[in-house]
């Protein structure tokens, strides 16, 4: 795996030895490790909501009428069947 060197203003090294001991780090690597996938998920979040964002706006409204609930369960059951047999999803 490969190093990454930082350097730390003291306030900052001791922040992270705070951290490291309130949380139960074994050690720095662990903690930046943990800071780095916390940022990652976070920004697939931002991403996931800007998308659901975009398809809220997009396209044409349908109506939400009996028809179209049926529908949307029936191919909810279906994709649930395809998945409990192995089958590939859309």
């Amino acid at each position: 795996m490969p190093n990454v060197t930082i350097s730390l203003p003291d306030p900052l090294k001791e922040f992270v030895d705070r951290q490291m001991t309130s949380r139960g780090f074994g050690n720095v690597s662990e903690y930046f490790r943990t800071l780095l996938r916390e940022a990652q998920e976070k920004e697939r979040e931002t991403c996931l909501d800007e998308l659901l964002l975009e398809g809220l706006t997009s396209g044409e409204d349908i109506p939400l009428d009996a028809r179209f609930w049926k529908d949307l369960r029936s191919e909810a059951l279906e994709m649930i069947e395809e998945r409990k047999i192995g089958k590939p999803g859309r």
